[in-house]
């Protein structure tokens, strides 16, 4: 007799997601795990884009039909929030929507950010329903000694 399990897919990317966090060192200082900044429920989840050079991270988020001053960009403890509202159009009595296919209401993104971002530099660009995200990386901490007296 052989023993069946249901798949669960959200399961097992967030196990993925997981793994690659810990092999890159995306952990949060108190030990909280990214993951659960990486998904957060909302009505609908805009496609984003995570481009990196030597010198910066590019997040680019897919808006359409929004306009910038329907996003808000914040950062609070290392953690990168996108987040809005894409209004759905009122039905007037001259039009009839016979199909709607487009997701509309709130939405909410985060991300936990590297060690090694700047956050003061992060600049954002809106253009073409496209969010620009530029965040560059910081310099790396120098570590310095901290004398000990012995008593």
């Amino acid at each position: 007799m052989s023993n069946i399990t249901r798949w669960n897919p959200v399961s097992e990317f967030e196990d993925m997601m997981n793994r690659y966090n810990r092999m890159f060192g995306l952990t949060r200082a108190n030990g909280e795990r990214e993951g659960k900044d990486l998904f957060s429920r909302s009505d609908w989840a805009p496609a984003v884009d995570i481009k990196e050079t030597g010198e910066a991270f590019t997040i680019e988020a897919e808006l359409p039909g929004m306009k910038k001053e329907d996003v808000k960009v914040t950062v609070d403890d290392g953690v990168l929030s996108i987040q809005g509202e894409r209004k759905h159009e009122e039905e007037t009595n001259d039009k009839k929507h016979h199909r709607i296919e487009r997701v509309y209401g709130s939405f909410l993104r985060r991300f936990t950010l590297p060690e090694n971002v700047d956050e003061n530099s992060i600049k954002a660009s809106f253009q073409d329903g496209v969010l620009t995200l530029n965040l560059k990386k910081a310099e790396p901490k120098e570590p310095r000694a901290i004398e000990v007296n012995v008593e």
